[in-house]
C-alpha cells in the first residue's frame, strides 16, 4: 500500500470530509452574518463522496469525519454516513454537528454506521448560547446530547470555543457538568481567519492558560492515538468526563498533523490555513479514475508545509471555518 505521507514523514490516516458549507447557525466566530448562499455551488454528490472515500482508504486512511457547515442540512446525510462506513478500510466514522437535528435523527445516524459524534455547545447558559450562536436552540441541543447516549454512543464530544468576555467565565460550570457524565469537553482556542481579525483580538483566550489550571488541579494527559484529532486530552480520577484542548497556537501543534481536508466542492486542502486547494472533482466521475486520483493526492502532499503561519497572523485563504469544514 502506498500510504499518504508528506516530506516530513507525517502519515495521514484521518480525512475531514465536508459535504456542505451551508449552516443555519450564526456563530460569532464563524458566520456572524449567517450563511450567504451562492447559487452556482454544487456540493459533492453521494457517488463522488464514495469515490473520494475509497481513494483515501486505499492509501491508509481509516478515519473519516463528515463535516460542514452543518452536515445534517444535507437531506441525504444518513446515506452519506452509510456510504462512508461501508467503505473497506474505514474503521471509524465521525461527524461534527451543531446538534439541532440530533434529538430526532441521531439514532438513524448510529444505525447507518456513525461511531463518534462531536456537538458544538459554546455555553451552558441559554442566553449566552443564543448570543454566541444567533439561535435560541440550547434546550434542543441538550436534548440531542441525551438522545445520543440513548442511541448507544458511549461518549459524546462537546466542542466549546472559549471567548474572553463572553463564555470564558463558565469553566467551573462546564467542569461540574462532566463530573458524572461521559462527555469529552473540548475547549477550542479561537482561531484567526480572514474575516475575523477584530473578533480574534477582542476575544482570544490562550489554551495554554487553561492547560496550566488543569494540571494544577490534578488532571493528567492521555497518550495520543495515531488517528486522534488535534486535541490534547486530560483525565481526572474524580471525573467521569474528560477535557480536550485544541491549541493551534501551541508550540509544535503541527508536528503531529495526521489529517487532510476535502471541501464540499471537491478540493483537497493540505491545511485549514493553507493558501490554496487542489481540485479533485474532475477525477470523481467514475471508479476507473481511482489510480489517477490517488496519484494526484500523493503529488499534492509534496507541497504540504511543516507548519501553519498563524503566529505571523497569516490565516491563508480560509475566510471562515465553515468554508472547508473547520
Amino acid at each position: 500500500m502506498l500510504e499518504l505521507q508528506d516530506a516530513f514523514a507525517r502519515k495521514f490516516h484521518y480525512l475531514r470530509l465536508s459535504v456542505t458549507d451551508v449552516c443555519n447557525f450564526r456563530c460569532q466566530y464563524c458566520l456572524p452574518d449567517g450563511y450567504r448562499p451562492d447559487g452556482r455551488k454544487s456540493f459533492l454528490t453521494l457517488d463522488e463522496i464514495r469515490h473520494i472515500t475509497r481513494a483515501f482508504a486505499a492509501m491508509g486512511t481509516n478515519k473519516v469525519r463528515i463535516t460542514g457547515g452543518e452536515p445534517s442540512m444535507r437531506r441525504d446525510f444518513t446515506d452519506i454516513i452509510e456510504a462512508v462506513a461501508s467503505t473497506p478500510g474505514i474503521r471509524k466514522v465521525a461527524t461534527t454537528t451543531n446538534g439541532y437535528r440530533m434529538a430526532e435523527r441521531v439514532a438513524d445516524w448510529r444505525s447507518a454506521g456513525l461511531d463518534a459524534i462531536n456537538v458544538s455547545l459554546d455555553s451552558l447558559d441559554p442566553r449566552m448560547f443564543h448570543q454566541i450562536t444567533g439561535q435560541n436552540r440550547f434546550h434542543e441541543v441538550m436534548a440531542g446530547i441525551d438522545a445520543a447516549f440513548t442511541a448507544g454512543f458511549e461518549q459524546v464530544k462537546v466542542n466549546t470555543v472559549l471567548m474572553r468576555g463572553l463564555n470564558d467565565g463558565e469553566l467551573g460550570e462546564f467542569l461540574a457538568w462532566i463530573k458524572s457524565s461521559p462527555i469529552q469537553l473540548r475547549f477550542i482556542e479561537l482561531m484567526q481567519t480572514g474575516e475575523m481579525d477584530e473578533l480574534f483580538e477582542r476575544h482570544h483566550v490562550r489554551g495554554a492558560a487553561i492547560k496550566e489550571k488543569l494540571l494544577e488541579a490534578g488532571w493528567q494527559q492521555r497518550v495520543r492515538a495515531h488517528n486522534d484529532g488535534p486535541a490534547e486530552v486530560f483525565w481526572h480520577a474524580d471525573y467521569v468526563g474528560e477535557i480536550g484542548l485544541i491549541m493551534p497556537y501551541a508550540q509544535d501543534f503541527c508536528a503531529s498533523c495526521n489529517r487532510l481536508r476535502v471541501s464540499a466542492l471537491g478540493k483537497l486542502h493540505l491545511c485549514l490555513f493553507g493558501e490554496y486547494g487542489v481540485d479533485l472533482r474532475d477525477l470523481l466521475q467514475s471508479p476507473g479514475q481511482q489510480a489517477a486520483l490517488q496519484r494526484r493526492l500523493r503529488e499534492a502532499l509534496a507541497d504540504k508545509k511543516a507548519t501553519h503561519f498563524l503566529h505571523q497572523g497569516h490565516s491563508g485563504m480560509t475566510p471562515h471555518l465553515a468554508s472547508i469544514g473547520g
